[in-house]
C-alpha cells in the first residue's frame, strides 16, 4: 500500500477518490480532474486496484472508482501498532491527534 501511495499521480488519485465518498468517480472524470492522460491513469488505477487501496463497480458503460477506507485504516492502524514497537506511550501523540488533520500533512483538500 504505501508503496503505491509513495507515487505522485497514484497519491492524486487516491485523495480524490477519498474526497468523493461514497459516490466514487468514473475513470474519465479523474483523468479529467488531475489531468492525467487516460492511458496512464488506467495503469495508476490497477496499481491502486492491486494494493487494495481502491475498488471498482461497472455500472453501465462506465466504470466507477471509490476509495477503500477500510483499507487505510488498516495500514494506519498497523503502522501505530508495530512501528511502535510494542510501547503504545511512544504512539500516544499520534492517536490523539484528528486523523485528517491539515497541520499534520494528512489527507485533505
Amino acid at each position: 500500500m504505501l508503496s503505491a501511495l509513495a507515487q505522485g499521480t497514484r497519491l492524486d488519485v487516491f485523495r480524490l477518490l477519498v474526497k468523493h465518498e461514497p459516490e466514487g468517480l468514473p475513470a474519465g472524470e479523474i483523468a479529467l480532474r488531475l489531468g492525467t492522460p487516460h492511458n496512464t491513469l488506467s495503469t495508476h488505477l490497477a496499481v491502486l486496484t492491486r494494493a487494495g487501496l481502491i475498488g471498482a463497480e461497472r455500472q453501465s458503460r462506465s466504470i466507477i472508482y471509490r476509495a477503500e477506507i477500510e483499507a487505510i485504516g488498516r495500514l494506519a492502524g498497523f503502522l501505530i501498532e508495530e512501528c511502535c514497537g510494542g510501547r503504545p506511550e511512544a504512539c500516544a501523540p499520534l492517536a490523539a491527534e484528528p486523523a485528517c488533520s491539515p497541520q499534520k500533512g494528512a489527507i485533505h483538500d
